[in-house]
């Protein structure tokens, strides 16, 4: 995902009163796709231009799982608080769904600044805390990478100070199999490949990441099968992403439905609109997945 468009997105959310927020109206989807595909099918917090809560009130009744958004880790209230994890919590407990957790854009776990990672390390340690009563499935991580230098001395240098952030963050007491490795636009994947296999990270696919690089995803999600628990699925067209699936190509969608026949893990539609939600869903249901 395209970090500072989207942290700038979701900060204008935040900004939103909730006085304006209650005179809204919000379609919801007419179909439950509970237990309907051979995976668990979620989307993103921030279908509707609300907060968290009200997104999963009005998407509780249809998904098996959300994919909770926490964007930004420097803008104040860009994070719930303990009162609104509560509600959550009970949220999630009435209409029967589960929860991942994406964790900030703008946090650099392998950052030459020594500062930034303390950042980054404290910021992930005090999310684990924070959504410990919502038991997430997974924490979807970014491993960004800023340097310039393309050196292969260079990238082992980021290697390792990402492993030696994740040395610190797993004094939280969890395990490291909780934590997604999302693929991104910036470098080749398998430039994790010795930190996945050293740490025992877990892997989230992002298939829009994948065709954005021009890489192929199908061959890649193979490669990863074994530790991937999340996929990230939606459309691409030229520069845009986050779109309805609808706008994928149909080589893309015979890969995808291959896919999708297999996975038994979840399966995040990463949009954040409701049409391109329920036009996707819509898709779906075409393809005979179940």
């Amino acid at each position: 995902m395209t970090s500072c468009r989207l942290t700038i997105g979701v900060a204008g959310l935040l900004r939103m009163t909730a006085e304006r927020a209650n005179k809204m109206t919000y379609l919801s989807l007419t179909k439950s796709y509970k237990g309907l595909f051979p995976f668990k099918i979620c989307t993103t917090s921030f279908i509707y231009p609300d907060m968290y809560a009200p997104n999963v009130t009005r998407l509780g009744p249809y998904l098996d799982e959300i994919e909770l958004l926490f964007f930004d880790s420097t803008y104040e209230g860009s994070l719930p608080d303990a009162a609104q994890i509560h509600e959550l919590s009970g949220l999630f407990k009435k209409f029967q769904i589960a929860c991942n957790v994406h964790l900030p854009l703008d946090i650099a776990l392998g950052d030459s600044d020594a500062r930034k990672r303390l950042h980054a390390v404290e910021t992930v340690r005090h999310i684990i805390r924070l959504a410990e009563p919502l038991t997430p499935s997974t924490y979807t991580v970014h491993f960004t990478y800023e340097e310039k230098s393309r050196l292969e001395a260079d990238i082992a240098l980021w290697q390792d100070r990402i492993m030696d952030s994740f040395d610190e963050i797993l004094k939280e007491n969890i395990i490291p199999e909780k934590f997604s490795v999302e693929n991104l636009v910036e470098y080749p994947f398998e430039w994790v490949d010795d930190i996945i296999a050293r740490t025992s990270l877990h892997t989230c696919i992002d298939i829009g990441h994948f065709i954005e690089r021009g890489d192929d995803f199908e061959t890649a999600f193979y490669k990863y099968a074994s530790t991937t628990d999340i996929l990230h699925i939606y459309g691409v067209k030229g520069h845009q992403d986050h779109l309805s699936l609808d706008c994928l190509s149909e080589k893309s969608v015979k890969s995808l439905i291959r896919i999708l026949k297999n996975f038994p893990g979840t399966v995040s539609v990463e949009v954040f609109s409701f049409d391109n939600l329920s036009n996707s869903l819509a898709l779906m249901d075409q393809w005979n997945l179940f």
